[in-house]
C-alpha cells in the first residue's frame, strides 16, 4: 500500500510545483511597460516634466479631456473624493529613428498611464 500512495505523492508535488512556478510568472506579465530613453527609465506615475527633462519634446502631441472623480495625493496614493472634474489626456509619440519602434505615452492629469509600443520609426 505504501507503493501506491508514492505516485500519487510524486504527482501532487509535481502539481504544486507547476503551481509555484506559474504563479512567480504571473506578476512578470502583469508589469506595466516602461520606456528607456538613454540611461532613464519612464514608468507609470512619471510626471511629463520629468519625461520631457529625459526624453526631450515628442514628435507629436494631441490633448482631450476626461470628467473623473477627483482626487488628491496624500502619501503616495491618490485617494478619490465625491464630484466630477475635467482632467487632461495628453498623447505623446516618440520617435526614434528607423532602428527603433515609436512610441506614445499617455498622460492623465500630467502623469504617465501607459506606455504604448508602435511600429517603427521614420528616417529622421
Amino acid at each position: 500500500m505504501a507503493t501506491a500512495t508514492r505516485p500519487r505523492a510524486i504527482a501532487s508535488g509535481l502539481v504544486l510545483t507547476a503551481a509555484c512556478m506559474t504563479a512567480l510568472l504571473v506578476p512578470a506579465s502583469a508589469c506595466a511597460d516602461a520606456l528607456r530613453c538613454g540611461s532613464k527609465l519612464i514608468t507609470d506615475g512619471d510626471t511629463q516634466e520629468k519625461v520631457l527633462q529625459y526624453c526631450g519634446e515628442p514628435v507629436a502631441k494631441k490633448r482631450t479631456w476626461i470628467t473623473r472623480q477627483p482626487r488628491f495625493e496624500y502619501g503616495g496614493r491618490e485617494i478619490p473624493f465625491e464630484g466630477s472634474e475635467d482632467v487632461p489626456v495628453d498623447l505623446w509619440t516618440y520617435d526614434f529613428g528607423s532602428s527603433k519602434l515609436m512610441r506614445r505615452i499617455r498622460f492623465v492629469a500630467g502623469k504617465v498611464d501607459s506606455i504604448e509600443t508602435l511600429e517603427h520609426g521614420t528616417n529622421r
